[in-house]
């Protein structure tokens, strides 16, 4: 009987491991919080840790690491909280519940991000990165330093998984200088064997193949200068592990990298990229393409361990569709399954199966563990409650050699048919809704993916939505066929092509000489320029009031006093009875001036029509002091008679409106004294 694939998860009330095909059973005897031989579910050992927050196995399973979160004891010093344990004891101790005789190592580590140490492929040495240099150990003594590789500014690296021991460095962009990526071979770190050096690199991910050979640099900024993207801009790098070849990977479609992995072949790499629909493509080690698939709403690429399959996936936002090709047949497509909302997908190690998951935080329901067959069928499925992470238990290509896959179909466990008999199949497919006018018509081209025949998305480097083939908001002009094109003018305030060069300043100034030329213009058109003797010309009506209400009101009112007018002050604001009758009075005849007669424009001639007969008794419009003074005692003397008459109509009254009623007499003496009578 061939050896059973295992996958591991936790969930909110406990910890299982399970027994995947063709079994399908929970494995009896599992604890939580021990290490356990998953194969027969024996307990190896128990650790005495704590609050474990993170936890990793080393890449032959002889050590464990767990990472706690930072403290302090009681004297404040921080506590040593990642710790490195091995798995079994060569003591031979039965009870290593409460000793901690089986801990290798224990270091501090503050920062979450890049706890892990890194160890080589066979175990040989460890490292782990602090400031401005890579610590190396030696795996069994981790007590002193074994050597270490100084590279200023370092904050992320990579050891190779390889036979041959080397290790990537990541130096991020500083004081002007570019980012770099450089490899060392171990334990020579006297120079770097190949390197690259780029901008655009606030942070990487580094990839190598599983033979240590080359290395796949993926680099992002936080934020994007262009405007093109919320994200940042990505960009890719491949470097050989022996300097012989190093180069930018050019891509083809404009967008971010979504996803990028080796095959286990080490030989070749799928890149995902480009705007939705996503451009999935296949590179060898040289960086040339050499297969590229449909485009589609995709964002993961897996290759199966075996290097026969590759999955080519939408997960997060998109609709979980995942599509299976076969390498070996031409890039084939096998089927396209189904998976929404997972969160997690995994090949099993015998290249036969995939795990798909629905894990909280992310999603609080239907949470569970499905097993898809590559064929396309569901084998096997699981609901759990707030389940937060699953995975594959790790075993050999060779303990699963690959047959063919596809033949003899296995038989699904009950679980998948009684979950395949719950699912509702749609009566009909479903598409996009149409609103009534649209539906029996042609889809516009705007309005399709460029999978499906519309027009490819262009970034308009501005995260504002614009117009365009593929954009939203505001319509485009609408184009008469045959008609002369209509020029759109700037909005207001829009700048002129060229001024983006100028300063602040400089364009300020710049709209001040055109808004006194202009104004310059307009006086001249229409006959107010300024006479040769320099004597001002006369004013002309306010540009700031419309026509319509110059004509309405025949005049601009002029609250300054006319010199000519020998009225009383208070009397200056009324019209004569001959003034309301006849109109305004005629202008005076052209008189000279200085001996040299001026030929005035004629005045306009708009309807007139009467203004009702004003008195301005606001404080502001004008008057004596005197007349002032007996405009606020009247207003007083109003505000008195008021309250008088709200309190006999029964309301009851303030004890400061009481006094104020109280001086009614002393308001009216003064407003006789100033000879006001009622």
């Amino acid at each position: 009987m061939a050896v059973p694939t295992q996958f591991a998860y936790r969930t909110l009330k406990g910890i299982g491991v399970v027994d995947a095909a063709p079994i399908y059973e929970s494995l009896p005897g599992f604890e939580r919080v021990t290490v356990v031989d998953a194969s027969v579910g024996h307990v190896v050992t128990r650790l005495s840790a704590q609050n474990v927050y993170e936890l990793a196995f080393s890449p032959k399973g002889t050590f464990i690491i767990t990472w706690q979160r930072p403290s302090k004891d009681d004297n404040g010093d921080a506590v040593k909280n990642l710790k490195v344990w091995r798995v079994i004891e060569d003591t031979g101790s039965d009870d290593t519940a409460d000793d901690e005789h089986n801990i290798v190592g224990k270091f501090v580590q503050k920062s979450q991000t890049g706890w892990n140490f890194q160890y080589t492929y066979d175990e040989t040495y460890c490292a782990r990165v602090v400031t401005n240099e890579v610590q190396f150990y030696e795996s069994a003594n981790l007590s002193t330093v074994w050597n270490k590789l100084r590279v200023e500014g370092v904050t992320d690296f990579a050891v190779s998984p390889g036979k041959n021991h080397s290790i990537a460095t990541f130096i991020p962009e500083r004081k002007g200088l570019p980012a770099a990526v450089k490899v060392f071979n171990v334990p020579n770190f006297d120079a770097p064997v190949s390197q690259k050096t780029f901008f655009k690199g606030d942070k990487v991910q580094l990839k190598w193949n599983d033979e240590g050979t080359s290395l796949i640099v993926l680099a992002q900024t936080e934020v994007d200068k262009s405007g093109k993207s919320y994200y940042g801009e990505t960009t890719l790098y491949l470097l050989s592990a022996n300097g012989g070849f190093d180069s930018r990977i050019d891509l083809d479609k404009e967008g971010p990298i979504h996803d990028v992995t080796w095959s286990p072949n080490s030989k070749e790499f799928g890149v995902v990229y480009g705007y939705m629909p996503a451009k999935t493509t296949i590179f060898n080690t040289r960086a040339e393409a050499t297969h590229s698939f449909a485009l589609g709403p995709r964002n993961t690429i897996l290759f199966s361990p075996h290097g026969k399959f590759v999955l080519v996936a939408g997960f997060g936002n998109l609709a979980g569709q995942m599509d299976i090709y076969d390498l070996e047949k031409n890039y084939h497509k096998v089927c396209t399954i189904e998976a929404s909302n997972a969160s997690v997908c995994e090949w099993s190690p015998d290249g036969k199966h995939i795990l798909t998951a629905t894990t909280s935080p992310r999603l609080r329901v239907d949470n569970g563990v499905r097993i898809w067959h590559v064929g396309g069928g569901l084998m096997y499925n699981e609901d759990l409650q707030e389940l937060y992470h699953v995975i594959w238990r790790p075993q050999s290509t060779t303990t699963h050699p690959l047959e063919n896959p596809l033949h003899p179909m296995p038989t699904p466990h009950a679980s998948a048919l009684s979950y395949l008999g719950t699912v509702k199949t749609p009566s009909k497919p479903a598409g996009a809704y149409r609103p009534p006018g649209a539906r029996g018509t042609l889809t516009p081209l705007a309005f399709k993916r460029e999978d499906e025949g519309g027009a490819a998305y262009v970034s308009s480097g501005s995260f504002s939505f614009g117009n365009g083939a593929n954009g939203f908001g505001k319509s485009r002009r609408r184009e008469i066929p045959g008609a002369d094109a209509v020029t759109e003018e700037a909005p207001p305030g829009a700048t002129a092509d060229g001024d983006e060069s100028l300063s602040k300043a400089a364009l300020k100034n710049k709209k001040k000489r055109e808004a006194k030329k202009a104004k310059e213009i307009a006086d001249k058109a229409a006959g107010l320029a300024p006479v040769a003797d320099g004597s001002p010309a006369p004013s002309a009506p306010s540009p700031s009031r419309s026509p319509e209400r110059r004509d309405r009101r025949g005049h601009e009112r002029n609250r300054s006093r006319n010199i000519n007018d020998t009225r009383p002050r208070s009397q200056q604001g009324r019209r004569g009875p001959s003034q309301r009758r006849n109109g305004p009075a005629a202008p005076a005849s052209n008189l000279p001036t200085n001996g040299v007669s001026h030929v005035q424009p004629p005045a306009p001639i708009n309807p007139i029509v009467d203004a009702p007969d004003l008195t301005v008794t606001s404080p502001g419009g004008g008057g004596t002091p005197q007349e002032k003074k007996v405009r606020a005692l009247t207003k007083k003397l109003r505000a008195i008679d008021d309250l008088k008459m709200r309190r006999a109509g029964g309301e009851p009254l303030e004890g400061t409106q009481i006094k104020k009623m109280e001086t009614e007499e002393g308001v009216r003496r003064d407003l006789e004294s100033l000879g006001w009578t009622e």
